[in-house]
């Protein structure tokens, strides 16, 4: 049987994303195809595809008509990773997934910007960086006012608008011990710098914008606290343009539904709060007395007093099943929902442990829920005319 020959490449992958961050398609040799687990491992001679790291994704795309889902590095050579095998030898066209590339650089030279504006204001250090699917998350040792997050907003978005140069700098190593920059940690060979003249100078491995207006936009999305510092959520560039999008429907539904313009819509969902806090006071007070009523109809010799309500207050709820308990030998309980939706319910009683009957009723209508010896309560799907069959 003829020995199936192996190729291994041990020259480093020519890096095309460094000398252009922008193409999008490209020509190279397939170096080898390695089948593995998932798919096939293929090296090129050279590529576009920008391997994870520095926090960011593997780039996506094909190779001809052949999907590349995922590409990683190491000791140098690039690894792209399909579905189907390609030929050593073969040449190949590359073409990235750009919209996805574009829209990860917009995001990831907005994170250099912000951060590197934190890092002068304040003296935070970005300790963690995650660039999402949906949003990017920056982790500052350090915590951050709402004055403060709206200050950073603007300071980085005059950044984008003034379309700085993004410079690439690889400086030697006695020029690196002169050099102040952030990610200060210990690598192994060429120190790579990027650079944005009065916001950042970071070493960092990814491809980043040629001009800081590509970026668009800048966007906080939020500022919580996070391990003693804070955790801030962005979007950048279309992200935020689709973030825009969404949050501007979310407004117009709003101002339709309470017939009110759109800058006045905060005045407008005040007024109704309003409103509903007095339209909620009336209702307990007419609730209170519906339960009243409700509770003089009970004698000593009835077994159970139960009733079924489709909404009715907690508080009012627990309220007429203690006074109940007072007047009733048996169990007393509220239930209130709907056959369809199911009901919560309070059960209570003097004379008896209403835990084991509410044991029965769980198991019976697939409930849960616990309590005291006098007093339980939970939630339970089932009807109402079970329901009272059960209780009698």
């Amino acid at each position: 049987m003829e020995e199936k020959q192996m190729t291994f490449c041990t020259e480093a992958t020519e890096k095309l994303y460094y000398t252009d961050t922008h193409l999008k398609e490209f020509t190279a040799t397939v170096i080898s195809c390695e089948e593995r687990k998932n798919g096939y491992q293929v090296v090129l001679d050279r590529t576009a595809f920008f391997p994870e790291g520095g926090g960011q994704f593997g780039d996506r795309g094909w190779l001809n008509d052949t999907e590349v889902f995922d590409t990683h590095e190491k000791n140098g050579i690039i690894y792209h990773y399909t579905k189907k095998p390609l030929e050593a030898g073969e040449m190949v066209n590359g073409r990235l997934d750009y919209e996805e590339r574009f829209s990860r650089m917009q995001q990831h030279t907005g994170e250099h910007i912000l951060s590197g504006i934190v890092h002068q204001l304040y003296g935070y250090d970005n300790v963690g960086f995650h660039l999402g699917a949906d949003v990017t998350t920056l982790d500052f040792n350090g915590e951050l006012t709402p004055e403060q997050v709206q200050d950073l907003e603007t300071r980085a978005n005059k950044a984008v608008f003034s379309n700085i140069p993004v410079q690439i700098l690889y400086p030697t190593k006695d020029e690196l011990k002169e050099l102040t920059y952030r990610s200060k940690i210990e690598i192994e060979g060429q120190i790579r710098i990027v650079s944005i003249p009065g916001c950042d100078i970071c070493a960092c491995c990814a491809p980043h914008m040629d001009r800081t207006g590509e970026v668009g936009l800048i966007k906080i999305l939020s500022c919580d606290r996070h391990r003693g510092g804070c955790r801030v959520t962005i979007v950048c560039g279309m992200r935020a343009l689709s973030d825009y999008r969404v949050r501007q429907q979310s407004v117009t539904e709003v101002s339709v539904a309470l017939s009110a313009k759109p800058d006045k819509i905060g005045d407008a969902v005040l007024h109704q709060k309003e409103q509903y806090t007095k339209l909620r006071d009336q209702l307990n007070r007419i609730q209170a007395v519906y339960l009243q009523q409700k509770l003089l109809e009970i004698t000593p010799v009835d077994q159970y007093a139960v009733i079924f309500e489709e909404e009715l207050d907690n508080i009012a709820a627990r309220n007429f099943v203690n006074d109940a308990m007072e007047r009733c030998m048996g169990i007393c309980g509220v239930f209130t929902g709907t056959d369809e939706g199911g009901y919560r319910y309070i059960l209570g009683s003097r004379s008896v442990d209403v835990r084991e009957f509410a044991k029965k009723l769980n198991e019976r209508f697939s409930g849960k829920g616990g309590g005291k010896p006098e007093m339980v309560q939970g939630s339970l799907v089932g009807e109402k005319t079970e329901i009272q069959k059960m209780m009698k």
